[in-house]
């Protein structure tokens, strides 16, 4: 039986303050916020240690939320949404970058580790599971000797910057279209190289 009355909640990670809105490890903040602008509502709330808004759609009631407690601690905030929103684990989505993906490439998938993801792992404890739907974003390794802490709360660089916009649309598409048809749906669609496995 569908639980057609629970709220989708829709969560995309990242690190509060100016001076990382344009990093990549905030690519999660950057989908939600298009997200919002797409269905015409901006994030004015403030609840649960995160930015919020609802949204009435045909699929039933959408929340959408930024937490504010830091990447490392994002746990914190989505344990508190989901358990103040009584959401089913199968109709919550985590957002967020992936350095072991290539950059522009997507993947959506049911649940699995955090892959080292400290924001990802701060949930799944808070959580108790793996079993989180999530959509990460491929932000690509760094070259060189740069330490991956580093690199991902730097800004993308000149060439990545062109493409960004394009894998925002793509992954905010991927978001809608999970809420629409179901998660199997959204991975035949979506999960791919942006970049390379389209003409």
């Amino acid at each position: 039986m569908l639980i057609a009355r629970a709220p989708f909640l829709i969560i995309g990670l990242g690190n509060p303050g100016k001076e990382y809105a344009q990093s990549r490890h905030n690519v999660g903040f950057m989908v939600l916020d298009r997200l919002a602008e797409r269905y015409g509502v901006a994030f004015t709330r403030y609840e649960q240690k995160a930015f919020v808004v609802k949204v009435a759609s045909e699929q039933g009631s959408l929340i959408f939320a930024k937490p504010q407690t830091y990447m490392n601690l994002s746990g914190q905030s989505v344990s508190a949404l989901v358990r103040f929103y009584k959401v089913p684990l199968e109709q919550l989505l985590i957002v967020y970058d992936d350095i072991d993906l290539p950059f522009g490439t997507l993947r959506m998938r049911p649940g699995g580790s955090s892959g080292g993801h400290k924001g990802m792992q701060s949930i799944i404890d808070r959580l108790g599971t793996q079993d989180i739907p999530r959509l990460r974003i491929g932000v690509g390794r760094p070259r060189g000797s740069k330490a991956a802490a580093n690199y991902v709360l730097d800004e993308f660089n000149g060439r990545e910057k062109l493409d960004l916009p394009y894998i925002l649309d793509r992954a905010t598409q991927a978001v809608q279209d999970w809420i629409r048809f179901g998660l199997a749906e959204a991975m035949n669609r979506h999960n791919l190289n942006l970049l390379a496995d389209e003409p």
